[in-house]
């Protein structure tokens, strides 16, 4: 038998391709992803218990709580358990008041694609992150939450990045205050949420670059165990600083400021208890659930999830947002949209839904094989997630944030904050009231299972 020519052989390749490419059906991400109800709710460790209650002792001298979210999950990160304890004194309009002021940290780690069907020529049009940051600000000002709304940027970009806006504004307080004893100021929020870099790029800001760090930090949550001393971060009014402020021309600066102003790092506090268990993946890949805790291949797959998923960007007709059409993008246009950045750096021939296919392609990648060189899954899902923190598999907000999806966590948060004596929810009380919720569900459906 006659061995067939190049020519043929070159056709039927391509002839194959052809048929293959027709038959394949377009890839669609999970619009959801199944979480065992199995996987543990709660972070909530004895010194978040003991730093909480020695940081309500200490409001009576505190003119500023500056809480800080991690705008990657900016409706997760929201503790209402530090909204209930720490709330301002009465409001926010009055100087006298204890303040609060809302940062959300990680700002540089949210998504820079143009906004899906946005005008060409009106302002721009901005990005995704642009439009979530003026949906929280507004939001959170609307609602008397905050004064102000801030976002900073991570430590290994410019680690002062966002720093100004924020001095400037803490600055603003001490002013209004105008107190001889200057300001003191308590930085809070979820474990490993930027509060000690914070406090260290806020001190550079203010007290000159060649400060040495104060506030330890780390890739893990709890290296903050308890109320630090107060660090200064403004010089007092009569300070040398303020002399050689005003020698430069520069001395208004420091007009209203006492003795200075004053900064407590505290440990982070986590949830008592989390109802949602997608929440708790949100959270532990951000970092604010210690490494361990959850499996890694799971945070691999949600996080897989995550790059693939198409959201609503909030641009719809109830958004009130004049940088973009009032519709939502078709389908075809959000398909459109860049494509996940792990499938170049993967070397895949596109997107996939498939997390071992996905961990195999990363262990053959970056060399994660065990013995034998067959992949080694749990050692490519621990690259997955660190890779992901550093901002090396792409940016995404893992939470949904429009007026809508903002006012329903309000709703939802309170009920979660207070338990039937109206006091903070206690880690039993949040079990006893998701115990009330399984039964009820279960009820529903005809006595299954949950």
């Amino acid at each position: 038998m006659t061995p067939p020519s190049a020519p043929q052989t070159a056709q039927a390749a391509a002839k194959a391709a052809v048929s293959f490419t027709a038959a394949r059906a377009p890839f669609r991400p999970r619009q959801h992803f199944d979480v065992s109800s199995d996987i543990p709710r709660s972070f909530f460790l004895g010194h978040h218990y003991a730093g909480l209650a020695r940081m309500k002792q200490t409001l009576a001298t505190v003119g500023l709580i500056i809480e800080c979210r991690d705008f990657r999950v900016p409706i997760t990160s929201w503790n209402p358990l530090l909204e209930q304890s720490l709330a301002p004194s009465n409001n926010n309009n009055n100087p006298s008041d204890r303040q609060r002021i809302i940062v959300y940290t990680h700002r540089d780690l949210g998504p820079d694609d143009r906004i899906p069907g946005a005008r060409n020529g009106r302002r721009g049009g901005g990005t995704i992150s642009d439009l979530t940051a003026r949906h929280l600000r507004d939001f959170h000002l609307r609602k008397g939450h905050a004064a102000e709304v801030l976002f900073t940027s991570a430590a290994g970009n410019s680690g002062t990045s966002g720093a100004g806006p924020l001095l400037a504004a803490i600055k603003d307080v001490a002013r209004a205050r105008d107190s001889l004893t200057g300001l003191r100021c308590l930085v809070v929020g979820m474990p490993n949420a930027g509060k000690s870099t914070l406090l260290n790029a806020l001190r550079r800001r203010g007290m000159g670059q060649n400060v040495a760090k104060v506030a330890k930090t780390g890739a893990q949550p709890g290296v903050t165990r308890k109320l630090s001393s107060p660090v200064r971060i403004v010089p007092g009014e009569d300070s040398a600083a303020a002399a050689a402020a005003s020698a430069a021309g520069h001395g208004e600066d420091l007009h209203g400021m006492g003795e200075g102003v004053f900064l407590v790092d505290t440990p982070g506090v986590f949830i008592p208890y989390i109802t949602d268990p997608e929440k708790m993946l949100k959270l532990a890949l951000v970092g604010c659930v210690r490494d361990g805790i959850l499996p890694r291949e799971i945070l691999a797959d949600y996080l897989l999830y995550q790059l693939n998923r198409v959201r609503d960007f909030g641009i719809s007709s109830n958004s009130h947002d004049t940088d973009t059409d009032t519709d939502s993008p078709p389908p075809e246009e959000q398909d459109q949209q860049r494509p996940p950045l792990y499938i170049s750096r993967l070397n895949l021939p596109g997107p996939t839904n498939d997390v071992t296919e996905f961990l195999t392609a990363v262990a053959k990648r970056f060399g994660k094989l065990s013995k034998g060189g067959l992949p080694d899954l749990d050692a490519a899902a621990e690259w997955v997630v660190q890779e992901f923190r550093r901002g090396g598999l792409g940016k995404v907000l893992m939470d949904d944030v429009t007026p809508e999806t903002l006012s329903q966590a309000a709703e939802e948060l309170a009920r979660m904050a207070t338990g039937e004596d109206g006091a903070p929810m206690s880690l039993s009380q949040a079990r006893k009231r998701e115990k009330e919720a399984r039964k009820a569900r279960r009820l529903a459906r005809g006595g299954e299972e949950d």
